[in-house]
């Protein structure tokens, strides 16, 4: 009878043990958000907010240009939330099925870097279509390659600038990267005389080996940055609450605290 009875106490325990393990996994949710690589640092920092806020939730990211992370959308990737660099890739989500109801949440501008110890002498944007400058951007269909361009067309159309500065500039292009990312490494990694980046990348630790050049605001571009949730998303609730809290005050501060502008913000004064 002992022995039946420690048999149904083990039963009992482990009938409680996994139910007790049960609600502790369905407790556990996973948001995984979509962004552009630009969106590294301010991203990680709200995520933590959000965890911290939504006990039992993890955000996971996937930084990459905002090009590469529509494709994998369209090929059937599982995300919760999308933010893109620009609003061409958004609608582009939002055309495919994948996107309803972007929302904007913040602009950049751009910024020329190169290494602190300024190999190629680039020292002011005309510097950009000497012979021999090896010059890194982002690839035309990732927005900041694509901002670049419409930059360097701005600067070589103003006063002063040699008629075929654009062609000068496009002819020391040794590398088209992926994201904004790779050229920001290639340029700390000296593998680049300069790149064109956002004003966002220069972070603290970027700032440490690189120098930056402005571009004036009339002949700069302004990103514009939109965020939305994905229709396929199954944390739906969590994905609105994302998108929240990007958008709030709060988290307009974070954005701005890295070099972002919030959207409520008075923004410069462009070209165009």
């Amino acid at each position: 009878m002992r022995i039946l009875r420690a048999g149904l106490e083990r039963l009992v325990f482990s009938a409680a043990l996994l139910v007790i393990l049960t609600g502790v996994a369905a407790a556990q949710k996973t948001l995984t958000v979509y962004a552009a690589a630009s969106l590294t640092d301010a991203f990680h920092d709200l995520g933590k907010q959000f965890e911290t806020s939504h006990p039992g939730t993890e955000v996971v990211f996937n930084f990459a240009g905002s090009q590469a992370l529509v494709a994998q959308l369209q090929e059937g990737a599982g995300a919760d939330v999308f933010a893109s660099a620009d609003s061409i890739w958004m609608q582009v989500a939002v055309d495919s099925g994948l996107a309803a109801g972007p929302e904007p949440f913040a602009h950049n501008l751009l910024v020329v870097i190169v290494p602190k110890n300024n190999p190629g002498r680039v020292d002011k944007l005309e510097d950009l279509g000497r012979p021999g400058i090896k010059l890194v951007l982002a690839a035309d269909a990732v927005p900041a390659g694509r901002y670049s361009r419409m930059a360097l067309r701005n600067i070589g159309a103003a006063p002063g600038f040699p008629p075929d500065y654009v062609h000068r500039v496009l002819a020391n292009v040794v590398s088209n990267e992926t994201s904004v990312k790779g050229v920001v490494a290639k340029v700390q990694l000296g593998e680049a005389d300069a790149g064109i980046a956002y004003r966002s990348d220069v972070t603290p630790s970027v700032a440490r080996v690189v120098k930056t050049i402005t571009i004036p605001d009339n002949l700069n571009v302004l990103a514009r940055y939109p965020i939305a949730v994905l229709k396929q998303s199954r944390q739906a609730d969590l994905a609105r609450g994302f998108v929240a809290l990007v958008v709030s005050s709060e988290g307009q501060s974070v954005m701005q605290h890295y070099n972002f502008i919030p959207v409520g913000a008075p923004a410069p004064a462009m070209s165009h």
